[in-house]
């Protein structure tokens, strides 16, 4: 029998966040959380290499490579949060999917 490449046991309740009239449903909070960070590593990047045209910005330039290389760290332990804490819910059930991140 094949596994469901979306288990019962990976989905969380969405995280439902009301603005005035408006809601924002959040699924998937991990990986959400993992594109929001890359993002950010990207942002980080951009904005330090465009300060490198100004030497006056230069140390804020490098700054924000350090940041940005300290943020794609972050990404790894995204995932390994995630394997740990589908490894306590369902010890025997496997960790990896398709939509391992």
């Amino acid at each position: 029998m094949p596994l469901d490449p979306n288990p019962s046991h990976d989905r969380k309740p969405p995280l439902v966040l009301h603005i005035g009239r408006e809601e924002l449903t959040i699924r998937q909070r991990y990986e959400v959380v993992s594109i929001l960070n890359d993002i950010l590593v990207g942002c980080w990047f951009l904005v330090g290499s465009v300060l490198f045209f100004y030497p006056a910005h230069e140390r804020l330039a490098i700054s924000l490579f350090v940041v940005g290389s300290i943020e794609m760290l972050v990404r790894p332990l995204i995932r390994l949060a995630r394997r740990l804490h589908l490894q306590r819910l369902h010890p025997r059930l496997p960790t990896e999917t398709a939509r391992d991140f």
